[in-house]
């Protein structure tokens, strides 16, 4: 008998000890990774603007970075790499643009998404922001400034809420202005509602 329960006590040790690696590949081993990978994103996203014979993307590839993003509330030193795509393996290399929404500075809705926790934690503090609060996005010719309308932690929706990245979140409207949606886990731990802020464009910058 005394065996029977000193083999269990092992079985559930190591269980539990494959557990805890788990948790901590998810929380701390995948931030390691995807930092890694947003960097060497952006690296090569610069470089590629900064060559002599750069064509203008006019269409993003899947899983590749194609604009930069900047919130100056989380510091001055924050920017982040947005791809094409919001897969798990687009958002394992930055924050990810749903394929189907606007690009920066167009007419319509430049929507995107980002882990709050695990694969590098992009946007950890987005419940932190206000209204008012600016995001700047970065692309190839030219720098749009977007407006915070209110906080995320305002607004909580389902998965099936889609209305989120219409054109004109909410309305049947034909979109007229730049707008753009920031997307989130709603909570730090595992959950299918997403928190959402919107914005709208204040400024545009063209790159000489």
């Amino acid at each position: 008998m005394r065996g029977v329960v000193r083999g269990l006590g092992i079985v559930f040790l190591v269980a539990g000890v494959g557990l805890l690696g788990w948790v901590g590949w998810q929380y701390f081993g995948t931030g390691i990774s995807s930092n890694h990978q947003m960097g060497k994103a952006e690296d090569s996203l610069r470089n590629q603007w900064k060559a002599p014979a750069a064509k203008k993307t006019v269409k993003p590839s899947t899983g590749k970075a194609f604009v930069v993003l900047r919130i100056p509330r989380f510091g001055a030193d924050w920017e982040k790499p947005v791809v094409e795509g919001v897969d798990a393996d687009d958002l394992a290399r930055g924050i990810g643009h749903y394929p189907h929404t606007q690009l920066p500075g167009q007419p319509g809705n430049f929507a995107i998404a980002g882990h709050r926790v695990t694969h590098g934690s992009p946007f950890r503090k987005l419940l932190d922001l206000r209204k008012g609060d600016q995001v700047i996005v970065e692309t190839q010719d030219a720098v749009y400034t977007y407006e915070l309308d209110g906080s995320p932690r305002d607004l909580t929706v389902k998965p099936t809420d889609t209305w989120v990245l219409d054109p004109v979140p909410g309305k049947r409207d034909a979109p007229t202005t730049s707008l753009i949606t920031l997307t989130t886990c709603q909570d730090l731990f595992h959950s299918p509602d997403r928190s959402v802020a919107f914005g709208h464009l204040v400024k545009v910058q063209k790159k000489s």
